[in-house]
């Protein structure tokens, strides 16, 4: 009988002690206000590019504003699936195809003012490769400010960092590229 009078005084006292709540406390006076905040915006391009012998099979895209010093910059290929004719998908450079002839690279360097496209050299005959590889090849360009540079992200992942750097489609300029 005393384990049960002990049970049950035992839930009272928790009970009442939850229960317990009082007004809110009086606010004091307002802060100062903080330093300006600064905007982490990358610029976003999209650009059609055709390899050619003219141009030395390279495409040359400038950026609107020159990148700081440690930015990156992320190439991405747009690749559509053979094996069905509507899935297509964005692939970060460098890219690797692999023919009977050789192995066909599509690669991509940049400064602080410029990205360059190109065909990296391999043992293929760029002139011989089909104008599907070659003309009409859609790449988009993602400048990453230095501050996230280094963070945990899979850039290969295009859907991933797409979300993470809160781009959407509508936020790609489409560009000519210097050939």
């Amino acid at each position: 009988m005393k384990n049960i009078n002990l049970v049950i005084l035992a839930l009272i006292g928790m009970l009442a002690f939850q229960a317990c709540e009082g007004p809110a406390g009086p606010q004091g006076p307002p802060g100062m206000d903080g330093e300006p905040g600064i905007i982490i915006v990358g610029q976003t391009f999209e650009v059609e590019v055709d390899f050619t012998e003219a141009n030395n099979f390279a495409n040359f895209l400038e950026f609107t504003e020159p990148l700081e010093d440690g930015d990156g910059v992320l190439v991405y290929m747009l690749e559509e699936n053979p094996a069905t004719e509507d899935a297509a998908g964005w692939r970060l450079l460098p890219q690797t195809f692999y023919f009977e002839d050789g192995i066909l690279v599509y690669n991509f360097d940049y400064t602080l003012n410029d990205v360059s496209i190109f065909l990296d050299n391999s043992p293929i005959d760029f002139l011989a490769l089909d104008p599907y590889w070659t003309n009409g090849v859609l790449f988009r360009v993602i400048v990453i400010p230095s501050d996230l540079i280094n963070a945990r992200i899979d850039y290969s992942d295009y859907k991933g960092t797409m979300d993470l750097l809160n781009i959407s489609e509508e936020d790609f300029v489409r560009v000519e590229s210097r050939k």
